[in-house]
């Protein structure tokens, strides 16, 4: 059960029904986690600022979800790992790739050399070494896609910190996690 109360967009008013409007117009839907941040309207706004530029640079749709199946299986979010492989599915990866993303591979070498990347941030607080630098680049990632991998890594640390602390009931098909962070 969720330990916060997400607002209907139904009812909502002001800004965070101005917000959860523009949310619903352009997915269709308003999942279960906007509709959390929509307690603050401010929090939202952030949010859909920060995953507008994401969504906006040199990485591409695919490798965007692959980053957020492989962060949010390292940081044991439910809700996002769930999220992520419908958004993935429909972004083009099929299951085997959403499985080997959730490991931080792919079939990709670039892809799975951003998400090596993506890995050793999470798993050593942004920390890495000129090595795993190195390779990230060495895969063909230029400056700004290693800039853009950092960037994502940060909005799915963010979103799975959300997801994990209000356990929002989750609104896409469940995806058991394969281990505990």
């Amino acid at each position: 059960m969720s330990r916060i109360e997400v607002v209907n967009p139904e009812t909502a008013t002001g800004q965070a029904k101005q917000l959860l409007d523009t949310v619903q117009s352009k997915l269709g839907a308003t999942p279960n986690f906007i509709r959390a941040l929509a307690t603050s309207p401010a929090a939202l706004q952030g949010f859909l600022g920060l995953y507008h530029i994401a969504e906006n640079g040199e990485l591409d749709a695919k490798t965007r979800e692959r980053i957020a199946l492989s962060v949010a299986e390292q940081n044991a979010c439910q809700y996002c790992v769930s999220a992520h492989t419908a958004i993935g599915r429909q972004a083009g990866l099929d299951n085997a790739e959403i499985l080997a993303n959730r490991n931080a591979t792919s079939s990709d070498v670039k892809a799975g050399a951003a998400l090596a990347f993506a890995r050793a941030l999470v798993k050593n607080v942004g920390e890495v070494t000129k090595g795993e630098f190195d390779a990230v680049r060495s895969a063909g990632h230029s400056d700004g896609e290693i800039m853009e991998i950092i960037s994502h890594v940060a909005l799915n640390i963010f979103t799975n910190l959300i997801g994990k602390a209000t356990q929002i009931e989750i609104d896409f098909p469940k995806i058991a996690l394969k281990q505990a962070a």
